[in-house]
């Protein structure tokens, strides 16, 4: 959890002399996320989200920004970007490129049930069609090039066992990559980081309403197969051993399918975007744990977790789609 970037009550009431969005009411810092500084900011005309990007730059940032724009304007639930008075969508606080958005109504669901599941399930196919029409291309910037470059600058701090099944991982996905029945895959836009926290929920918990998805600032052009990989290694397991929970599991994904069905190439790769989706986030985990960048408040998750999930994929045959 972290607030890299400071910023004070004068410094929202100058920012927002660039908007339309009236006087500064109060100004909160948000202690979720790692990537990213993020402040609850209320206005005369409502509530909003201020993000100041740590990582990204301000050349990569349209992406983001116009994914979200996109998906708002094209209805589905998601923050909608606020415009300056010159009709752009970014500036800069502190030297750094910032944004507002809408600020979703709902709270995030830490014990999803299957009602959740296909909520969130549904949600995602729709981004996910909605977004045929997005014109811009990025690619996921945490995908396998990232991994093979991150990779072997965490493997000092690895015991050998969990450094020969991290190899090992890295390598088969190397030659999958490579394959016709990855480039078959169905691909554009897609969160590539849809965790329970990141989605939002009214009503109550036997009878939820979908708030809406958050935090596009790991989104890229990936398959959209990774994207659903990511999501139910989270919202569908036994926190504790990272199996599967059937009923979570079978909700998320008969959610989804009766929007987008999957593929016949989808159903085979399945096992093998399950393994790169738990890579993808234990190789995150382990350079924030071990190589953290300096911020006010920071408590890297503990990379065990998705080390336990990426055991429990190689060891355990993937449900079927």
């Amino acid at each position: 959890m972290a607030v890299f970037t400071p910023v004070s009550d004068s410094d929202a009431r100058e920012l927002l002399t660039r908007y339309t969005l009236g006087d500064l009411v109060s100004l909160r810092g948000i202690t979720a996320g790692i990537e990213n500084t993020n402040y609850f900011l209320n206005t005369t005309t409502g509530e909003y989200v201020l993000t100041v990007f740590e990582v990204l730059t301000f050349e990569q940032l349209p992406f983001y920004i116009e994914l979200m724009h996109h998906l708002a304007t094209s209805g589905v639930p998601v923050p909608h970007p606020q415009g300056l008075r010159d009709g752009t969508l970014l500036t800069r606080l502190h030297g750094k490129p910032c944004a507002i958005v809408s600020k979703l109504s709902g709270g995030y669901e830490a014990s999803p049930s299957p009602a959740h599941c296909a909520l969130a399930g549904a949600t995602l196919a729709q981004a996910h069609l909605a977004g045929r029409s997005f014109e811009l291309e990025q690619p996921n910037l945490r995908g396998l090039p990232w991994w093979q470059k991150t990779i072997p600058e965490v493997l000092p701090f690895l015991s050998a066992e969990q450094a020969r099944m991290i190899q090992q991982t890295l390598d088969e996905q190397t030659r999958f990559a490579a394959t016709p029945l990855y480039e078959a895959l169905p691909r554009g836009p897609a969160h590539c980081d849809l965790f329970r926290d990141n989605v939002l929920f009214d009503g109550t918990f036997d009878m939820p309403r979908m708030g809406g998805i958050i935090d596009f600032y790991f989104a890229g052009c990936d398959t959209w197969l990774f994207d659903v990989a990511v999501s139910v290694n989270d919202w569908c397991i036994e926190r504790a051993t990272g199996v599967f929970d059937t009923e979570r599991l079978d909700a998320w994904l008969s959610a989804y399918a009766a929007i987008r069905p999957f593929t016949d190439e989808e159903k085979h790769a399945w096992p093998w975007l399950l393994q790169a989706a738990a890579l993808r986030f234990w190789v995150s985990r382990l350079y924030d744990y071990y190589l953290p960048r300096p911020a006010q408040t920071l408590k890297p998750h503990d990379p065990r977790h998705f080390e336990r999930i990426l055991q429990e994929r190689r060891s355990t045959p993937a449900p079927a789609l």
